[in-house]
Protein backbone atom coordinates (compact mmCIF):
# COMPACT_ATOMS: atom_id res chain seq x y z
CA UNK A 1 0.00 0.00 0.00
CA UNK A 2 2.79 2.48 0.84
CA UNK A 3 4.39 1.68 -2.52
CA UNK A 4 1.20 2.77 -4.30
CA UNK A 5 1.13 6.00 -2.28
CA UNK A 6 4.75 6.74 -3.24
CA UNK A 7 4.04 5.98 -6.90
CA UNK A 8 0.95 8.20 -6.83
CA UNK A 9 2.90 10.99 -5.12
CA UNK A 10 5.69 10.70 -7.69
CA UNK A 11 3.18 10.85 -10.55
CA UNK A 12 1.55 13.94 -9.03
CA UNK A 13 4.96 15.64 -8.64
CA UNK A 14 5.88 14.75 -12.23
CA UNK A 15 2.48 15.98 -13.47
CA UNK A 16 2.86 19.28 -11.60
CA UNK A 17 6.38 19.73 -12.99
CA UNK A 18 5.24 19.03 -16.56
CA UNK A 19 2.29 21.40 -16.17
CA UNK A 20 4.52 24.13 -14.74
CA UNK A 21 7.05 23.67 -17.57
CA UNK A 22 4.32 23.78 -20.23
CA UNK A 23 2.92 26.95 -18.65
CA UNK A 24 6.37 28.53 -18.56
CA UNK A 25 6.91 27.69 -22.21
CA UNK A 26 3.52 29.14 -23.09
CA UNK A 27 4.40 32.38 -21.26
CA UNK A 28 7.73 32.53 -23.10
CA UNK A 29 5.96 32.14 -26.44
CA UNK A 30 3.54 34.91 -25.47
CA UNK A 31 6.53 37.08 -24.54
CA UNK A 32 8.07 36.39 -27.96
CA UNK A 33 4.82 37.41 -29.67
CA UNK A 34 4.65 40.65 -27.68
CA UNK A 35 8.33 41.42 -28.31
CA UNK A 36 7.90 40.72 -32.04
CA UNK A 37 4.92 43.07 -32.20
CA UNK A 38 6.98 45.79 -30.47
CA UNK A 39 9.88 45.17 -32.86
CA UNK A 40 7.56 45.36 -35.87
CA UNK A 41 6.12 48.63 -34.57
CA UNK A 42 9.60 50.15 -34.13
CA UNK A 43 10.73 48.97 -37.56
CA UNK A 44 7.60 50.42 -39.13
CA UNK A 45 8.10 53.70 -37.29
CA UNK A 46 11.71 53.95 -38.49
CA UNK A 47 10.71 53.15 -42.08
CA UNK A 48 7.88 55.68 -41.97
CA UNK A 49 10.12 58.49 -40.76
CA UNK A 50 12.76 57.57 -43.36
CA UNK A 51 10.16 57.42 -46.13
CA UNK A 52 8.76 60.79 -45.04
CA UNK A 53 12.26 62.28 -45.17
CA UNK A 54 12.87 60.71 -48.56
CA UNK A 55 9.79 62.42 -50.01
CA UNK A 56 10.17 65.73 -48.17
CA UNK A 57 12.47 67.39 -50.70
CA UNK A 58 14.81 68.47 -47.89
CA UNK A 59 17.61 66.05 -48.73
CA UNK A 60 19.56 66.15 -51.95
CA UNK A 61 17.89 64.15 -54.76
CA UNK A 62 20.27 61.16 -54.64
CA UNK A 63 19.94 60.82 -50.86
CA UNK A 64 16.17 61.16 -51.14
CA UNK A 65 15.96 58.34 -53.67
CA UNK A 66 18.26 56.05 -51.69
CA UNK A 67 16.37 56.65 -48.45
CA UNK A 68 12.91 56.39 -50.00
CA UNK A 69 13.68 53.15 -51.86
CA UNK A 70 15.27 51.50 -48.81
CA UNK A 71 12.34 52.54 -46.58
CA UNK A 72 9.80 51.37 -49.16
CA UNK A 73 11.59 48.04 -49.52
CA UNK A 74 11.65 47.60 -45.72
CA UNK A 75 7.92 48.30 -45.46
CA UNK A 76 6.97 46.03 -48.35
CA UNK A 77 9.37 43.12 -47.80
CA UNK A 78 8.01 39.61 -47.44
CA UNK A 79 8.65 38.03 -44.04
CA UNK A 80 11.54 35.88 -45.28
CA UNK A 81 13.26 38.96 -46.79
CA UNK A 82 12.51 41.35 -43.94
CA UNK A 83 15.86 41.09 -42.15
CA UNK A 84 17.74 41.89 -45.37
CA UNK A 85 15.43 44.80 -46.22
CA UNK A 86 15.68 46.29 -42.72
CA UNK A 87 19.47 45.96 -42.84
CA UNK A 88 19.36 47.78 -46.17
CA UNK A 89 17.44 50.63 -44.55
CA UNK A 90 20.04 50.82 -41.75
CA UNK A 91 22.80 51.04 -44.34
CA UNK A 92 20.90 53.67 -46.32
CA UNK A 93 20.38 55.78 -43.19
CA UNK A 94 24.10 55.59 -42.41
CA UNK A 95 25.01 56.45 -46.01
CA UNK A 96 22.65 59.44 -46.15
CA UNK A 97 23.51 60.83 -42.73
CA UNK A 98 27.22 60.13 -43.05
CA UNK A 99 27.26 63.68 -44.42
CA UNK A 100 26.46 65.97 -41.47
CA UNK A 101 25.25 68.53 -44.02
CA UNK A 102 22.20 66.34 -44.67
CA UNK A 103 21.29 66.41 -40.99
CA UNK A 104 21.80 70.18 -40.87
CA UNK A 105 19.51 70.56 -43.89
CA UNK A 106 16.80 68.58 -42.11
CA UNK A 107 17.21 70.66 -38.93
CA UNK A 108 16.94 73.95 -40.86
CA UNK A 109 13.70 72.94 -42.61
CA UNK A 110 10.36 73.89 -41.02
CA UNK A 111 9.63 71.24 -38.37
CA UNK A 112 13.12 69.88 -38.88
CA UNK A 113 14.09 69.63 -35.21
CA UNK A 114 11.01 67.52 -34.56
CA UNK A 115 11.83 65.31 -37.55
CA UNK A 116 15.40 64.81 -36.32
CA UNK A 117 14.09 63.98 -32.83
CA UNK A 118 11.63 61.49 -34.32
CA UNK A 119 14.29 59.88 -36.50
CA UNK A 120 16.77 59.70 -33.63
CA UNK A 121 14.20 58.04 -31.38
CA UNK A 122 13.25 55.59 -34.12
CA UNK A 123 16.80 54.48 -34.90
CA UNK A 124 17.60 54.09 -31.18
CA UNK A 125 14.55 52.03 -30.35
CA UNK A 126 15.05 49.43 -33.08
CA UNK A 127 18.17 47.85 -31.47
CA UNK A 128 16.46 47.78 -28.07
CA UNK A 129 13.31 46.15 -29.45
CA UNK A 130 15.39 43.63 -31.39
CA UNK A 131 17.42 42.82 -28.28
CA UNK A 132 14.25 42.22 -26.22
CA UNK A 133 12.86 39.98 -28.96
CA UNK A 134 16.06 37.98 -29.32
CA UNK A 135 16.38 37.60 -25.53
CA UNK A 136 12.86 36.15 -25.41
CA UNK A 137 13.73 33.80 -28.28
CA UNK A 138 16.91 32.69 -26.51
CA UNK A 139 14.99 31.93 -23.30
CA UNK A 140 12.32 29.92 -25.13
CA UNK A 141 14.93 27.99 -27.07
CA UNK A 142 16.74 27.10 -23.84
CA UNK A 143 13.55 25.64 -22.37
CA UNK A 144 12.62 23.87 -25.60
CA UNK A 145 16.02 22.13 -25.73
CA UNK A 146 15.36 20.22 -22.49
CA UNK A 147 14.73 16.52 -23.07
CA UNK A 148 11.56 16.50 -20.99
CA UNK A 149 10.05 19.24 -23.17
CA UNK A 150 10.89 17.31 -26.33
CA UNK A 151 9.84 13.89 -25.00
CA UNK A 152 6.46 15.08 -23.77
CA UNK A 153 6.03 17.58 -26.62
CA UNK A 154 5.27 20.37 -24.20
CA UNK A 155 5.78 23.01 -26.90
CA UNK A 156 2.75 21.68 -28.72
CA UNK A 157 2.54 22.91 -32.31
CA UNK A 158 4.26 26.24 -31.67
CA UNK A 159 6.94 26.92 -34.28
CA UNK A 160 10.54 26.94 -33.13
CA UNK A 161 11.32 30.57 -32.25
CA UNK A 162 13.68 32.37 -34.59
CA UNK A 163 15.83 35.37 -33.72
CA UNK A 164 15.60 38.52 -35.83
CA UNK A 165 19.10 39.23 -37.13
CA UNK A 166 19.74 42.50 -38.90
CA UNK A 167 22.17 45.38 -39.13
CA UNK A 168 20.65 47.91 -36.75
CA UNK A 169 23.63 50.22 -36.24
CA UNK A 170 22.35 53.81 -36.24
CA UNK A 171 24.04 56.62 -38.15
CA UNK A 172 26.86 58.04 -36.01
CA UNK A 173 25.37 61.57 -36.06
CA UNK A 174 22.12 60.25 -34.55
CA UNK A 175 23.77 58.04 -31.93
CA UNK A 176 24.51 59.74 -28.60
CA UNK A 177 26.91 56.96 -27.66
CA UNK A 178 29.13 57.97 -30.55
CA UNK A 179 28.80 61.66 -29.74
CA UNK A 180 29.77 61.03 -26.11
CA UNK A 181 26.56 62.42 -24.55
Amino acid sequence: MTTLIWIAAALVVIGVYLSWTAGRLDRLHARIDAARAALDAQLLRRASVAQELGTSGILDPAASIVLYEAAHEARQAAEEQREVAESGLSQALRAVFDDVGQLDAVREAPGGEQTVTELTAAVRRVPMARRFHNDAVRAARAVRRHRVVRWFRLAGHAPFPMAFEMDDEPPAVLDDRAAGH
